[in-house]
């Protein structure tokens, strides 16, 4: 029998467990390392918005009830907040989480909450994990990290193509005008497909770039500017193969101007 772990586990701290519930232990912790990547911040904190079906898929042993629930409890009991204010349609409900850190008691041995900052360039925030100095002295929400030492190497990879992804979806909805999500599954699995092909992150700049140009203003192909068709696999590279290359500008000559030579004198005829 196999008993070793092959993927990146889920961790709880019995303490934690013990004082607020398995389940909302193992959200909440999860949140925590979410929180510690998430690009968005709004009014000084961090967020991250999931719907309850993408939260299912993040924890596939749950039904989608189950993280309803969990969701509740947390909420009801004060230990995350929850809002559907940011979303830019009032028809969009999803929530946006982060952890109520003061309400989270003392665990030794944790690890501190995330930065909060008030304000950040572009509304974007980080999108990286925050540096050891760049945490709060303390904020008595100590977590234990999310995933342990032993799969650094997995963990580093998830994120860089995560920051890679939410990287590529800001620029297409800066250049768009839309708001597309890097953590939709399908958007996700098309970016890390084309990133497994070779691809670099300046190659889909170049893609929304000339299709940007082409499309935007054409009322019937705007509505092609979307990952599922920028970054299909067997469109891909044709759109980027239509991208002109940049060439790099001849330098000006100089002016030189004329030499004169006064060591002979004025000849006069």
């Amino acid at each position: 029998m196999n008993l070793l772990i092959n993927e990146p586990p889920l961790q709880v701290l019995p303490s934690l467990a013990k004082l607020i519930g398995l389940n909302e232990a193992i959200f909440i912790q999860q949140l925590h390392f979410r929180l510690l990547i998430s690009n968005n911040e709004r009014d000084g904190y961090k967020w991250i918005y999931k719907t309850y079906e993408e939260w299912q898929q993040e924890f596939s042993f749950w039904s989608r009830d189950t993280v309803k629930r969990t969701v509740s409890k947390l909420e009801k009991e004060g230990y995350i907040v929850t809002t559907s204010a940011y979303n830019k349609m009032k028809m969009d409900k999803t929530k946006w989480y982060r952890i109520d850190y003061p309400k989270i008691p003392y665990l030794p041995m944790g690890q501190v909450a995330p930065f909060e900052r008030a304000s950040c360039i572009n509304g974007t925030g980080q999108t990286a994990p925050l540096e050891e100095g760049n945490m709060h002295p303390s904020y008595g929400g100590n977590l234990h990290p999310a995933i342990p030492k032993d799969i650094k190497s997995i963990k580093n990879n998830n994120v860089e193509k995560l920051d890679v992804s939410v990287e590529i979806i800001n620029y297409l909805n800066l250049k768009t005008g839309k708001c597309y999500r890097a953590t939709t599954p399908a958007t996700k699995r098309l970016i890390n497909g084309r990133l497994a092909e070779g691809y670099t992150l300046e190659d889909f700049k170049s893609v929304i770039d000339l299709k940007a140009s082409q499309w935007l203003s054409d009322s019937h192909w705007s509505k092609y500017l979307r990952p599922d068709t920028l970054f299909n696999p067997t469109k891909f590279e044709a759109y980027l193969n239509e991208a002109p290359v940049k060439q790099k500008q001849q330098a000006k000559p100089t002016y030189q101007p004329p030499q004169l030579n006064f060591s002979e004198g004025e000849n006069i005829g």
